[in-house]
């Protein structure tokens, strides 16, 4: 049966409004990828250390990041709110400078314990049983990244208040821009000054603040932004707007940190491997993370359309948005499954300095992992759609849920089991890691259909 025009209709404003939020993600893989790659370079030993500082750094930034994302849903709320009283008065510019200002002053509590956490990675790591040498780049490499955490927090704020305003492609040239300025510094700074691991974190610092200072000098000097007027009075921080922005962004921050950490307790246990399995893993994670950046973008265009249209009472146009996201996201991923399979030898040398005496025996384990990671694109596709589509209804307690059950209930678990006993070694862990992200979406794609078909009221 062909789409009805309301459903046609709603798959172009979802890809109108997705496409510039999924180039800003992919440029923020970018930003990741490049640095994997330059450290690649570096050696095999500089890349192993480099993926145990970021998988820790972006486990300790998931509480920050998800109070970041709360306030998305709460800023499209307020302007569909607006839409429905036809814009009439200030209340609805009152409210998403609130929300905005929020959900900053939210993002800042939030990070000061990841990083009392980050400035020790070398003792946290080697109380993980992490090689000793490892865990020493990785924190040369943690404590410059760090003091960027705010500046990136803080971006996706100011990117969630362009989304809900239907207009997310200044943050996508910021963040292109990033790219393109970071790869020369970080370079810069690994090779010509010598810094090595410590030059690529702190590159990654130099781009996050870059990006949130242009972003503010864009709404600036906007016309139709500057009335709000985002960061007046922001030294007043309001305790009810922040107590919601804690109640819809704390679940978040939760099913954050449970996914994000069993990337990260993953890359921990290749550690156990050595040197060589932590390098593929790092291939393997970076590509697959890149892939993701697509259908993470259209959940958070989900969020934004569902929002919008649940703020204007809209349940059956809430629903519509929903499942149009959900689908777009899906059929991405299914054709990257395919290129994952087909090409993963290639992507692994990507990574690679061939003169490395490593270089193919970690080839060699990063296109297994590759081609593990292939297999479980659909799934996870499915499950951050369908989670921005449900944060679009402030529906965040129960994925919440889902993702400790999936991923350490199931995932992680199974994963040890037969990379352990079962013999499969590093590839066992990422079957794991496939099996929950297939569990986890399955449960929310349930969810979204019970909750979709309810409504409103």
């Amino acid at each position: 049966m062909p789409a009805s025009p309301d459903w046609r209709t709603e798959a172009r404003a979802t890809l109108v409004l997705s496409l510039p939020i999924v180039f800003t993600n992919l440029s923020q893989m970018a930003l990741a990828l490049t640095e994997t790659a330059l450290l690649g370079h570096l050696g095999t030993e500089a890349l192993a250390g480099g993926m145990l500082a970021v998988s820790l750094y972006f486990a300790l930034l998931a509480p920050g990041l998800g109070l970041a994302f709360a306030a998305a849903p709460l800023q499209a709320q307020v302007r569909g709110a607006g839409r429905l009283v036809g814009g009439a008065g200030r209340g609805w510019v009152r409210g998403m400078r609130r929300a905005t200002r929020s959900a900053l002053w939210a993002v800042g509590a939030a990070l000061l314990p990841s990083w009392l956490l980050l400035w020790q990675t070398e003792a946290v790591l080697r109380a993980l049983g992490q090689d000793p040498v490892l865990a020493a780049l990785a924190q040369a490499y943690a404590r410059a990244a760090m003091f960027g955490m705010p500046g990136f927090c803080a971006f996706v704020v100011l990117r969630g208040f362009l989304a809900a305003m239907e207009r997310p492609a200044g943050a996508m040239w910021i963040s292109l821009a990033a790219v393109m300025l970071n790869l020369p510094i970080a370079w810069a700074l690994i090779f010509p000054m010598g810094l090595g691991v410590a030059g690529a974190g702190l590159a990654l610092s130099l781009a996050n603040w870059g990006m949130v200072i242009a972003t503010l000098v864009l709404i600036r000097r906007d016309r139709v932004f500057r009335r709000f007027r985002l960061l007046g009075r922001a030294w007043r921080p309001q305790p009810a707007r922040m107590r919601e922005v804690f109640v819809v962004g704390l679940p978040i921050a939760a099913a954050m940190l449970l996914e994000i950490g069993v990337f990260s307790a993953a890359a921990l246990a290749m550690g156990w491997f050595g040197a060589a399995a932590v390098a593929a893993h790092a291939i393997a994670i970076q590509t697959a993370s890149a892939t993701f950046m697509v259908p993470m973008g259209i959940g958070q265009a989900a969020t934004a359309r569902v929002g919008l249209a649940a703020g204007a009472l809209d349940a059956a146009g809430a629903a519509r948005a929903g499942w149009v996201a959900i689908g777009l996201g899906a059929t991405f991923m299914a054709a990257m499954a395919v290129m994952l399979v087909t090409m993963s030898p290639v992507i692994a040398w990507a990574f690679l300095n061939p003169a490395d005496a490593t270089a193919a025996e970690v080839a060699a384990l990063g296109a297994t992992l590759l081609v593990v990671a292939g297999f479980f694109q659909l799934g996870d596709g499915i499950q951050v759609v369908t989670a921005g589509a449900l944060r679009g209804l402030k529906d965040t307690r129960v994925p919440m849920l889902f993702a400790a059950l999936g991923y350490w209930g199931i995932g992680l678990p199974f994963g040890l089991l037969v990379a352990h006993v079962g013999g499969l070694g590093p590839m066992g862990v990422w079957v794991g890691l496939g099996v929950g992200l297939a569990i986890v979406a399955a449960l929310m794609l349930r969810r979204w259909r019970t909750v979709s078909r309810r409504g409103l009221g």
